[in-house]
C-alpha cells in the first residue's frame, strides 16, 4: 500500500514539473482542445508525459494546445524574406523558439507594422503567414485647395502649381504663376484680368483721322488716317488698338517738295524737265530728283602728227537728292545760273551742255 501511494506522489510531481511555453500560443493552452477539434498537422493531444508515446512529451503547441511533441524538432533557419531582416531569439531554431521578422527602412506590412514574432511549431514550420514587406507609400505635401476659372481668363492647375492667362483684350494684375506652399496653401493671392483701352489716338499734322471720337477705345477697335490734299500717308492708313493699350505705328502726312533750281533743267523719271513743267511744281516725299553739276573735262591726250592741241572744255554730270517732307536740297556741287546766263546764253547752262566722259567723272559723287 505504501509503494502505491509513492507512486502516485511521484506521477503528480512529474505532471507539475512539464514546462509550460509562455509567449505566442500560450493562451492557446488554457484550454485543452479536444482531438475533433484540432487542426491538420498537429500531434497527438495529450495531459501528462506519459500520455505520449516514447521520446515525446506533453508540450503547448500554439494553436494545436497541448499536444505530444518531440523536443528536439527544429524550425527552418536561416529565412530570407523580401526587403526585410529575421533575428533568431533563441540560440537554435529549436520547438518553441522564437524568430522575429523586421522590414527595411521605407517598407512595412501589408496591416502597416514593420516588426512580427513568429513562433517553432512542432510540424516543424513557424507559425502565422510568411511576413511580406512592401514599400511604404511616398509621402507627399498637402494639396493646396483647386482653384478656380479666374473671370475672364484661364486658370492652368496641377498638384503643386497654377498658371493663369487672361482672354484677349484683358491684362493680368497680379503674379502670372502660384505655387502650392508645404502648408497646403497658395503662394501668391489670385490674379485679376482687367479690360484693356487705348485712349484717343494722336492727331496727325496735316491729315486727320476717320473713326468715332470716344474717351476711349477697346482692343482690336480701328481708326484710318487720311492726308489733306498735297501731301502723301507715310505709314500704314489703318491702326489697330494693340493688346497693350497702346495705337500702332501712327503715320505721318508728308509735304511735297518744290524744285530748287529756278534756271536749270532736273532729271525727274527718267525725264529732263524745267522746273515749271513740273506738276505743282513739285515733287512727292520720297521722290529721287537728279540735279545738274558743271565739271570741267581735260583734253583728250594729242598724237604726234595732230594738228594745234584741243582746248579745255565744260561737260555735267548728275548728283541726286530725295525730297523729305518738303525738303529738297541741293547737292553742294550745284551752281544756280544767274539770270544773265538764263536768258542770254541758254545753251551754256550746265544742264545744257554735253556730258561728262566717264573717266572724267569724280570717283566719288558730289554730295
Amino acid at each position: 500500500m505504501l509503494l502505491v501511494c509513492l507512486c502516485l506522489v511521484f506521477l503528480s510531481s512529474s505532471s507539475s514539473s512539464t514546462p509550460r511555453v509562455s509567449g505566442e500560443g500560450a493562451e492557446s493552452c488554457q484550454d485543452r482542445a479536444v482531438a475533433s477539434a484540432r487542426g491538420r498537422g498537429c500531434g497527438k493531444s495529450c495531459l501528462l508525459d506519459q500520455d505520449c508515446p516514447t521520446k515525446r512529451q506533453c508540450l503547448c503547441d500554439g494553436q494545436c494546445g497541448w499536444s505530444c511533441i518531440m523536443p528536439t524538432r527544429s524550425c527552418p533557419w536561416p529565412l530570407s524574406f523580401p526587403y526585410s531582416t529575421s533575428l533568431l531569439l533563441s540560440p537554435s531554431p529549436s520547438f518553441s523558439s522564437l524568430v522575429q521578422t523586421r522590414c527595411d527602412p521605407g517598407f512595412k506590412m501589408a496591416d502597416g507594422t514593420e516588426l512580427v514574432t513568429r513562433r517553432c511549431q512542432g510540424d516543424r514550420s513557424w507559425s502565422g503567414a510568411e511576413p511580406v514587406c512592401m514599400a511604404k507609400p511616398t509621402e507627399s505635401p498637402p494639396l493646396c485647395p483647386p482653384l478656380g476659372q479666374i473671370e475672364n481668363g484661364i486658370t492652368l492647375q496641377d498638384r503643386n502649381s497654377s498658371e493663369y492667362t487672361c482672354h484677349p483684350g484683358f491684362r493680368l494684375i497680379g503674379s502670372r504663376e502660384n505655387f502650392c506652399l508645404e502648408n497646403g496653401s497658395w503662394q501668391y493671392p489670385e490674379p485679376i484680368c482687367e479690360q484693356v483701352f487705348c485712349p484717343p489716338p494722336a492727331d496727325v499734322a496735316a491729315g486727320y483721322l476717320v473713326a468715332v471720337q470716344r474717351s476711349r477705345y477697346e482692343v482690336g477697335e480701328v481708326i484710318y488716317y487720311l492726308c489733306r490734299k498735297g501731301f502723301l500717308l507715310d505709314g500704314p492708313n489703318r491702326v489697330v488698338c494693340e493688346s497693350d493699350g497702346s495705337w500702332g505705328h501712327t503715320p505721318f502726312c508728308r509735304a511735297r517738295c518744290p524744285i530748287p533750281a529756278q534756271r536749270s533743267r532736273v532729271l525727274l523719271g527718267g525725264s529732263r524737265l524745267w522746273g515749271w513743267e513740273i506738276p505743282e511744281g513739285g515733287v512727292e516725299h520720297g521722290t529721287a530728283v537728279a540735279f545738274y553739276c558743271r565739271r570741267r573735262q581735260r583734253p583728250a591726250p594729242r598724237q604726234e602728227g595732230e594738228g594745234a592741241k584741243e582746248r579745255e572744255r565744260d561737260c555735267s554730270y548728275t548728283s541726286t537728292q530725295h525730297c523729305f517732307d518738303g525738303t529738297l536740297e541741293l547737292p553742294q556741287c550745284y551752281e544756280e545760273p544767274t539770270w544773265l546766263q538764263y536768258q542770254l546764253f541758254p545753251h551754256r547752262l550746265v544742264s545744257e551742255i554735253d556730258a561728262c566722259d566717264p573717266d572724267d567723272l569724280p570717283l566719288t559723287p558730289d554730295p
